[in-house]
């Protein structure tokens, strides 16, 4: 960490951005979430500033920046914003600069996954619920929100768990990321492709080492792939024989992941689908609630109306 930024200076600065966060929260009476915002932005100035200053060769480029200060700046007000629906919104655009972020490293598959499962689908679904369960008011009016929304309950409890835990996780990522060893290499990922016969069978046709009539040879369900000679037997007009894979020939990040999830993982692809399940019936049954009431509500005026005619009638 010491090549990047000294580690006290990192934690002051987290501080700074903590003291910020506990200022900007929402409160009953008066809540300063500009000077809030301010100290906040502050201490995440000071950080890159210093991370600049030690590394100045290594500087990433402006996308870096204009991402990481708009996902800060919508995480703010995800949870300093009086209104949950606006709350949703701001988080959407958080998971959105997050993707820009992950689009610079290179992480494509990521990002699209992050579009996709977050902002395309839960998100959308907590709008859904948000905006069918409750009455939002009108822009000039705060007295209808209800008492969690426009106050925090424990903000200074809330800021320093936070704080902490991005404090660890920050020296966690500068001191054990380079210690970490990839878990697919060499004969790991070789075993993956004798599970991707059509991926080798590609690779070996753009290098040209097959023709385009060859085939893996299957023998009762068995593909004749050698993942220690790095070779598979291939069948096709000219006979039976054994071809060597091409030398960068390797899973992709993406295959590796999705191996991973199904193999590993089942449970999780399940549990997450009947967690998304059960969102979506809890939108039905809340938004089926509130149609209720509002029925029950326009009869009770059509009653009040009918005897309220039927009085001045009398009269």
């Amino acid at each position: 960490m010491d090549h990047l930024i000294h580690p006290i200076a990192l934690y002051l600065g987290l501080a700074l951005v903590g003291l910020g966060l506990c200022v900007a929260l929402p409160r009953a009476k008066v809540s300063p979430q500009l000077i809030g915002a301010m100290l906040a932005a502050s201490g995440v100035g000071v950080i890159l500033v210093l991370m600049g200053l030690n590394a100045r060769d290594a500087l990433p480029n402006l996308y870096f920046y204009v991402f990481s200060f708009v996902a800060l700046g919508a995480a703010l007000r995800v949870v300093t914003h009086p209104r949950p629906v606006y709350s949703a919104i701001y988080f959407i655009l958080t998971i959105l600069a997050s993707c820009g972020l992950y689009l610079l490293l290179s992480a494509e598959f990521m990002a699209f996954a992050l579009v996709i499962v977050y902002a395309g689908a839960i998100l959308i679904t907590y709008l859904f619920v948000i905006m069918l369960a409750t009455q939002a008011p009108t822009e000039e009016r705060t007295e209808g929100l209800e008492r969690y929304d426009t106050a925090a309950r424990e903000p200074m409890a809330a800021t320093i768990a936070s704080m902490a835990l991005v404090a660890v996780l920050t020296g966690m990522l500068f001191t054990g990321s380079m210690e970490l060893e990839p878990r697919m290499a060499g004969a790991s990922q070789d075993a993956l492709l004798a599970q991707l016969p059509r991926r080798v069978e590609d690779a070996m046709k753009d290098t040209g080492a097959i023709g385009f009539k060859d085939r893996i040879v299957d023998r009762d369900g068995d593909l004749q792939i050698d993942v220690e000679g790095r070779r598979a037997l291939v069948a096709g007009p000219s006979g039976e024989r054994w071809v060597d894979f091409p030398a960068d020939l390797s899973p992709r990040n993406v295959e590796a992941l999705g191996f991973n999830l199904l193999n590993a993982h089942p449970g999780s692809i399940e549990i997450a689908g009947v967690i998304l399940l059960m969102a979506m019936l809890g939108a039905v049954v809340l938004s089926r609630r509130q149609v209720e009431i509002d029925e029950e509500a326009k009869a009770q005026q059509a009653r009040n109306l009918m005897e309220g005619r039927g009085a001045e009638g009398q009269a």
